[in-house]
């Protein structure tokens, strides 16, 4: 930021940054849970299967494995998604901080008038 920018329209330019990154992390968050329950998914089905519950079903045991292998896959990935989405939030909050420091505020009404 130069010193010539003002740093009450940097404020609400952070302020929208930071509105994208929180719909960002909550995606993520929603994909992580969903992630995890196509984990549980494909371990029941996995089970199931092993312990012949469903007889001999090939389909089954190869849908299992990749619903496993999906999940996993897309937990890591949301898991590094979320961890760097967080960093940016906590660097514009400290930026955001910083500049609201900077800003020159009065206190209204706080002045107690004497008669």
């Amino acid at each position: 930021m130069d010193e010539d920018d003002d740093p009450i329209e940097e404020i609400s330019r952070l302020e929208a940054q930071l509105e994208e990154l929180a719909e960002t992390a909550e995606r993520c968050r929603k994909i992580t849970l969903v992630s995890k329950l196509a984990i549980a998914a494909g371990a029941g089905l996995m089970l199931v299967t092993v312990l012949g519950l469903l007889g001999s079903n090939q389909v089954a045991a190869i849908g299992s494995i990749a619903a496993v292998l999906g999940g996993i896959v897309s937990l890591g990935s949301n898991a590094s998604t979320l961890r760097q989405t967080m960093a940016a939030m906590s660097d514009a909050e400290a930026l955001r901080s910083d500049l609201i420091s900077r800003i020159d505020l009065r206190v209204v009404g706080d002045e107690t008038r004497h008669a």
